[in-house]
């Protein structure tokens, strides 16, 4: 399982010209879900996600986490994230976990989120989506 975070001032998601999420201040996050991931795995990586201190304290420490700023997060599942380009010029996907599994677990995420952040919206598993963000930073970080 991998999570982009990006800490945004903004972000939104459109799935066939109307807007499906948006936040504020907080974290997109793009979601990739790997063969033979779990609910433990998904348990681990949103547990450390939440408790990053990246946001600025009064002092421009980076020493804030997301619920001390009260941010908001925008989940966006994105099966890419498991592109194999080691083999030609065409990404190869088999890395990727099943449809089935890969969408569940991103549910499974989502519900574990909501009572976590002050906010939480997502895209549309499978959906051609458009993402818009201000990248904060930027400050982007990668947890596998």
């Amino acid at each position: 399982m991998k999570f982009v975070i990006q800490r945004v001032s903004h972000a939104s998601v459109t799935v066939d010209g109307t807007v499906i999420g948006n936040i504020g201040k907080g974290y997109l996050v793009l979601i990739g879900v790997g063969q033979g991931d779990t609910r433990a795995e998904a348990d681990r990586l949103v547990k450390k996600m939440l408790g990053l201190r990246i946001f600025p304290d009064e002092n421009g420490k980076i020493n804030l986490s997301l619920r001390d700023v009260e941010g908001e997060l925008l989940l966006v599942s994105q099966f890419t994230l498991y592109a194999d380009c080691s083999h030609g010029n065409r990404p190869g996907f088999t890395n990727a976990g099943d449809p089935k599994l890969a969408e569940e677990l991103y549910e499974y995420i989502i519900e574990s989120c909501k009572d976590r952040a002050s906010k939480v919206q997502h895209g549309s598993f499978g959906a051609d989506m458009k993402v818009e963000l201000l990248n904060d930073g930027p400050f982007t970080i990668i947890l596998e």
